[in-house]
Parts: structure tokens; sequence; C-alpha cells
């Protein structure tokens, strides 16, 4: 159980310890598995290879074959020769490991290298100073292979390293809030990337940027610790939900640059509860390989970027490793979190987090993000509520319900089988949104908070008759304690909770519709938390024209 620093290092070793059998001949590569990922092979196999140091290298041993591994994967005349680094890689990705690695322990990857293999890993290491990267947090990773040059006294010219730095800030938005790149993503990235890098090179350099960066994340931190619930639960929300841990990789860093935003106490909590938060859940296979899923083995969750080693980006947590044992972080007791129930609005992420049952349940409502970049994007951005609890599904098809997995949004179709629903809204920061799944049909969308639960009201202007669906939170079916529905309403409970959902009439609004309640049961295999769910719905057929829907969609705890 993760309750102090000797338990987080055994947690770092019972994650390696299942890897050795899977290392390539010449160590240079990790094969654990097909490869799934839109890159090569040899990319994957280099990926599952350098992850684990970002474990590996704040404990500061066990690193004896990676040591070997990186003198034949930069050799380009040995067979594991990792290949050369082209403008947009996933080589590059994987350098920034490389480089922190060398960075934090030079005694286990760099000393013991003859001055051949020293030349070739420069070398090498030194392509990504010259890659142009994506324009996003990508830019961080030739600075952490600058960072690990610079301390085993590499030369190199520092002043492109210099100029994406400047980009990168040109990405804060205020409040210590980034986006990850021109974009309107505001999810993890910010905290395990954006934030994750720029404390690192905080914690290794003594300039007016890294002064920045640790003001920045002092800031964020007092947003941050709304995500999590205080069982150490995140809320499930975005891309790369396979790399688990990283998502408290932020109070990780935190505390690797002397960052005491919060007392040492609540920060070490954060990070401490959500370790303990994933003992017991099923993340690994039969030989304990790390698998891709969340809280389960999950494929149908994975982005078309996830290989089989991808999931090891969970070591990020463990940077606090480096510290020493008479440190503050380490030396304090943790305290539970203080933060109260009630609802906070984040107007940088678009997003209202609310907390009810003391703190053991945080709902997200999202209004203005989107991506439909990533296989999944709109499932994973553009629902309208995210639990810690219920979770939220990815749709298996778009061809009934029960393919689609439609929790917490509301879906439309023509014929009653095809569905639609919101993918890339258009939000005003404040809980609005406007979204349209077909040209002739306009949606606005009002989220209003009101823990434990939340009103939705949506005006629709159709130019076409519709069937909708709009649904509550889903809840695990292998644990089913009761279900109803009736007009106007359906509930469903569990072991996790109750999850309702009922038409809302309102003076207020020009409501007035109402809708059959039925209780849904998705593909297994859709939501992030269990794999086999039911989902209170409202179902309704309208006429051409103008109508509106408001519900009340509550998500309680068992009690």
């Amino acid at each position: 159980m993760a309750t102090d620093r000797s338990a987080m290092a055994q947690l770092v070793r019972d994650l390696v310890a299942p890897l050795p059998p899977f290392f390539s001949p010449g160590r240079a590569r990790l094969r654990l598995g097909v490869n799934t990922a839109h890159y090569d092979d040899t990319a994957a196999e280099l990926e599952a290879f350098a992850r684990p140091l970002w474990g590996l290298a704040p404990l500061g041993e066990g690193m004896a074959l990676w040591r070997e591994g990186l003198a034949a994967g930069t050799n380009p005349a040995h067979p594991e020769y990792w290949g050369d680094i082209a403008e947009v890689d996933q080589r590059l990705v994987e350098t920034a490991a490389l480089g922190f690695a060398l960075a934090l322990a030079p005694a286990q990857l760099w000393d013991d290298l003859t001055g051949i293999e020293r030349d070739r890993v420069a070398t090498w290491l030194s392509q990504a100073l010259d890659r142009t990267g994506v324009d996003n947090n990508w830019q961080f990773f030739p600075v952490m292979v600058g960072l690990g040059l610079r301390r085993v006294g590499v030369p190199f010219d520092e002043k492109a390293n210099e100029a994406r730095l400047d980009r990168l800030e040109t990405f804060a938005l205020g409040r210590g809030w980034y986006s990850d790149g021109p974009s309107a993503q505001r999810d993890y990235y910010v905290p395990f990337a954006m934030h994750y890098y720029g404390l690192i090179y905080a914690g290794l350099s003594e300039d007016a940027r890294a002064e920045r960066f640790r003001e920045r994340a002092g800031e964020f931190a007092l947003d941050f610790r709304h995500w999590f619930a205080a069982d150490g639960a995140a809320v499930p929300f975005g891309r790369s939900l396979t790399y688990r841990y990283a998502q408290a990789a932020f109070w990780s860093a935190l505390a690797f640059a002397e960052v005491e935003a919060l007392p040492w106490a609540e920060t070490k909590g954060y990070l401490l509860r959500h370790l303990r938060w994933w003992e017991g859940r099923n993340t690994a296979d039969r030989d304990g390989l790390l698998t891709i899923g969340y809280s389960y083995p999950q494929p149908l969750l994975a982005e078309q970027y996830n290989a089989p080693g991808s999931p090891y980006w969970a070591m990020k947590a463990f940077l606090p490793l480096a510290l020493p044992e008479s440190h503050p972080f380490w030396t304090t007791q943790e305290t539970p979190a203080p933060v109260v129930d009630g609802a906070v609005h984040q107007p940088e992420a678009g997003v209202t987090l609310m907390r009810s049952d003391e703190g053991r349940h945080v709902v997200m409502l999202s209004s203005a993000q989107h991506n439909m970049w990533a296989r999944g994007g709109a499932a994973k951005y553009a629902k309208f509520a995210y639990s810690t609890v219920f979770g939220f599904s990815v749709p298996a098809g778009s061809y009934g319900l029960e393919q689609g997995a439609y929790d917490s949004t509301l879906a439309l179709s023509e014929d009653g089988q095809h569905w639609r629903c919101c993918e890339v809204p258009v939000g005003d920061g404040e809980l609005h949104l406007r979204w349209s799944p077909w040209d002739d049909v306009a949606i606005e969308t009002w989220l209003v908070p009101h823990p434990p639960g939340h009103l939705r009201i949506h005006r629709i202007v159709s130019a076409r008759r519709l069937f909708t669906a709009e649904a509550a939170f889903a809840v695990n079916r292998d644990t089913e304690t009761g279900r109803d529905r009736g007009p106007g309403y359906a509930w469903a409970s569990s072991d996790q909770g109750l999850s309702r959902i009922e038409d809302h009439v309102d003076t207020e609004w020009p409501t007035g519709v109402r809708r059959e309640g039925e209780v849904v049961q998705p593909h297994p295999g859709t939501n992030v938390l269990v794999p086999r769910t039911i989902l209170p719905t409202l179902r309704g057929e309208h006429d051409p024209g103008e109508f509106w829907l408001t519900c009340k969609v509550t998500g309680s705890l068992a009690r």
C-alpha cells in the first residue's frame, strides 16, 4: 500500500519486475505485445524500453539492462538500432525519458559506458535538438534531452531550446493554466505534460524561467486539487487515460521542484491516495504487464498512438523518489483534502467541478472541449458530465443505443437506430454550448450545477423529425441492486450508487415534452470503470420545429 517513500519505491520495483523476460537480446527493445499504434514496431519497442525510466531514474537503481540497451539502440551498426529520428516521430517523444534519466541518474546509465558508446548516445540524442516536433508539449522533449546532455557534460547549442521554451510559455492562459499547444484541449496533458516538464526544468535549473514555471504550477494546484475525490480517484476525462497513475504526476513534480503551493501534507495526500486508489484494480495481464485500458483491460479505450508499452507513462508519478528521505514531503504525515462540497467553475478549461458526499464523489460538467483527432474523442471530451464514481463510456459503434453507450449526453436519430451526439461543441466557458448533429438541426444546451446532481436544458430547432435519447450515468450491471422506469423517469442502482434521470418541468423554461424512461444495456467493455453496465435513459419522438428538453440528472453514492 502506497503510504510512504519505501512503499512507493517498492511499487516501482513491482511494476518493472515483469519486464526483463521481454527484452530483446541486445536489451535495446522491450517487446510487450503486438504493435497497434500508428508508428512502426521499432518505435513502439523503444517506447516500452524508455518509459519505465520515468520511475527508475528517480529511484536510482535497477537500470543495468537499460544501460546495455542504451548502448545498443544508439549504435547504427547494431541490429537493434532505434533508427534516425524524423521531424515528427515517436522516437522524439521517447528521447524525453532518456534525457531525463541521464539528468537524474548518470551513474546508472552513463558512467560505465565506454567512450565510443557515450559518443553514440550523445549523437543519437542530439538529433532531437534539431527536430521540429509538434507545436504543443512536444517542444519540451528536446529540452529534456538538453538537461540530460548538460548533466553528463556534452556541449550543445542551447539557443534552439531557449526558443522552444519561449514558445511553450506563450501557451500560458492565466491562473496557472496552459493550453497544450494552439488547441481547445484542457485535459490531463496540462498537468502531466505541460506542468510536469516545466517543473522538471525548474527543479534542475535556476533562472527566471524556472521561477515562472514554479509560480504557474502553484496557481494551477489550487484548481487541480478539485479534480480528485476524497478516496484519491481522479475524474476520468479526455484522452490517454491508459497512462493511469500519471493523472497524479503533477503532484510528484510539484514536490520535485520544491513548490509548496499547498502544505506538503496535502500535496503528499493527493499523490498517495491516488496511487492507493489503483490498488486492486485489474490493470495488468497474467504476466504482470500493464494493459491498455483504465480500470481494467479495455482495448476499446485505446487511442491510435497506444502501443503495448504506452501505459508505462504511469511511471511519471514516482518523481518524488528523487527527493531524500529527510525532505518534508516524506517526513510529514499526509492529511485529507480540505476541499469542501459544492461547485467550482474553472473558466480556462470550460468546466465546473461538483463535489458531494463529503468529497467522495466528483462530477465534472464540461461545455467547451472537443477532440476529433483522437479515437473516441467525442466521448472523451464532449459529454456533458464525467464522474469519479460512474466514469464515462466510449462507443462500440453508432447502431443502436447499446452500441453507442450514450451516457451523460443527448443522442439523436432519424430512424431510431443510427445515432448522433454532441461532437464539436462551441462553448462560451459558462456551461452553455451550441452544437449541430446535422446542418439543419441546431441545439443549444445549458448545464446547471446542483450538487449532487445537475440540470440539462436543450433548445432544439430541427428541420427533420427526430428521435432522442438522453441518459444519466452508467452503473455496474454485475452488482445491480435495482432499476425502474416510467413516464418521464428512469433509474438504476448498484454497489457504486444510484443514477437517475427525470424530465424536469420548470415554468422558467418553455418545456412540456415528456419522454419515456428506459434502462438500456450498453455493449460490454464500453465504460472506463466497469466492464458491464446499465444506463437509465429518456427517449422521445419529435416533429420538425422547435422544442425544448429539460431534465435533472443525479448520481449519488451507495449508502
